[in-house]
């Protein structure tokens, strides 16, 4: 088995912040899990380097566009490790691999009957680098706006199209097929109402600007953003080589994306894939926004979310754990000081971490520093243990649904249950009266502790590998497939420490 996952290639005309973060992570938390599942993974992601507002972005700021991309696309690739990401890939849409592969699909369109050239005339934002139609926009009182919110112009230019119509009954029918294809189901329904609606032919190239892939055989046409940005996805697998051992084992990928990109996507990117006979993605993935303390994040109001700042004050892991625990994947979310504080304290320092410190030290200063595995055990043990193997069954169900909201829900539900489990069976009364029982209780806490760690691995890695460390294991040595019948006769304790302090309001 193999599992693909992209995030956006993220766009140079700003620095990072949290939105950029949260689907990194996000990918992150996937790529990790599918890997502890035993699947060869790859995971993606990039900067988007071209088009008209990159090149006004370098001309405020007096630069060479070729150099303003370089250290913009830096601030990017510096961020990932930042946060706690292991890529694949990095790919840029300046490289020539880069610009060949999307020549060649262009090529390709072109050759199948798909291109053809006119002019175009509509509304267009540069911000969003998108065309609106008259029905899409509202009226402000310094002019038209798109449903971003983004300023829109007239504009009316020679252009090429893509047949985007001829594909609107073909998309609906392989979206019929595959309904579990775009999540969540509210997104779906979002992009099968907009196909439903009726297709445009889409103009895929522009003239008033020439920071941009050049359009083969016409050097006065660069090819349209979301042409050239798209086609990172099957760049960074090897295209124009389909026959290689990437693309055959990676394509088709997940693309996990913010909401507001949904229909490039879910519409013109399947389009473009279906007309050159290449498979749609498997997956995408439309997560929400964030608000900050109940604002919409904005420049101009000065509240963006740095990542570098949320890390530094809380933690990386704290903020990875917050993040994903707090909202349902796929809504929207609001951030608060409070929120994060109040769900970091409860689940990971006083639920999660006072259970690791208790029984590891218990076990350190009145076992030995470790605890065999006992001879059977008796109907308490296995009921819990059993409740463990139904906890990962929804673990897995819901991870595998892309829930990992739900599937965090699931193992912290069953950290409560071991908790009052130490607090009924009282190993330290039992020290005193049944030493043998008293070891017993230790093994089963401390090696659910560890089944436990292991399903919490992708979302918070570096203070897994820590707890890992304190039962004397590493991550190379359990996976999913191993975790079920992990019984090992012998856990060995290290002197513990605290790994998730409580956060003081």
């Amino acid at each position: 088995m193999s599992f693909f996952v992209t995030t956006p290639i993220y766009y140079v005309n700003d620095v990072p912040h949290i939105g950029h973060a949260y689907t990194t992570i996000a990918c992150d938390i996937f790529n990790r899990f599918h890997k502890l599942k035993g699947e060869e993974t790859f995971f993606l992601t990039g900067t988007d380097e071209h088009g008209q507002k990159v090149e006004k972005a370098s001309l405020v700021k007096n630069k060479d566009t070729q150099k303003f991309v370089d250290e913009m696309s830096q601030n990017f690739r510096d961020l990932i490790p930042f946060l706690g990401c292991e890529i694949d890939d990095f790919i840029r849409t300046t490289e020539d691999r880069h610009k060949n592969a999307t020549q060649f699909l262009w090529n390709k369109l072109k050759e199948n009957n798909q291109i053809y050239l006119s002019n175009y005339e509509g509304w267009y934002s540069i911000r969003d680098e998108a065309f609106y139609l008259d029905s899409e926009l509202t009226k402000k009182e310094n002019g038209f706006v798109a449903p971003s919110g983004a300023p829109v112009e007239w504009v009316k230019e020679e252009s090429y199209f893509f047949k985007l119509s001829a594909w609107q009954n073909k998309l609906l029918e392989f979206y019929e097929q595959n309904k579990n294809s775009i999540l969540p189901k509210s997104r779906y329904n979002e992009v099968l109402s907009f196909i439903k609606g009726g297709l445009k032919d889409l103009s895929i190239s522009r003239t008033t600007f020439k920071w941009g892939i050049k359009v083969p055989e016409d050097d006065n046409h660069v090819m349209y953003v979301w042409i050239d940005a798209l086609c990172n996805y099957i760049t960074a697998l090897s295209y124009p080589n389909i026959d290689n051992s990437y693309f055959k084992k990676f394509w088709p990928g997940v693309h996990i994306v913010g909401k507001d990109i949904l229909r490039f996507h879910a519409v013109y990117w399947p389009a473009f894939l279906l007309a050159v006979d290449i498979e749609p993605p498997k997956k995408i993935f439309a997560h929400g926004w964030w608000t900050n303390e109940g604002q919409k994040i904005s420049k101009s109001i000065g509240n963006v979310i740095d990542p570098y700042e949320i890390v530094n004050q809380y933690g990386l892991d704290q903020m990875r754990f917050f993040l994903f625990r707090e909202v349902p994947f796929g809504n929207d979310g609001d951030f608060s000081k409070d929120a994060i504080a109040q769900r970091v304290n409860a689940d990971l320092s006083n639920n999660f971490g006072n259970l690791i410190q208790r029984i590891s030290s218990f076990i350190v200063k009145n076992s030995d520093s470790k605890v065999n595995k006992p001879a059977e055990f008796i109907d308490d043990d296995k009921n819990l243990l059993n409740q463990y193997d139904e906890a990962l069954n929804n673990y897995l169900t819901n991870m595998n649904s892309y829930s990992i909201d739900k599937a965090l829900k699931n193992i912290f539900e069953f950290l409560s249950l071991v908790n009052t489990f130490v607090d009924n069976q009282a190993p330290w009364s039992l020290k005193k009266t049944d030493p043998v029982r008293m070891e017993e209780v230790l093994y089963v806490v401390a090696i659910l502790i560890i089944k436990s760690s292991i399903l919490l691995l992708p979302i918070i890695p570096s203070s897994i590998k820590k707890v890992l460390s304190i039962f004397s294991l590493s991550v190379e040595e359990i996976n999913l497939s191993k975790i079920q019948n992990f019984l090992p006769e012998i856990i060995s304790i290290k002197k513990p420490y605290p790994i998730f302090p409580r956060i003081e309001k």
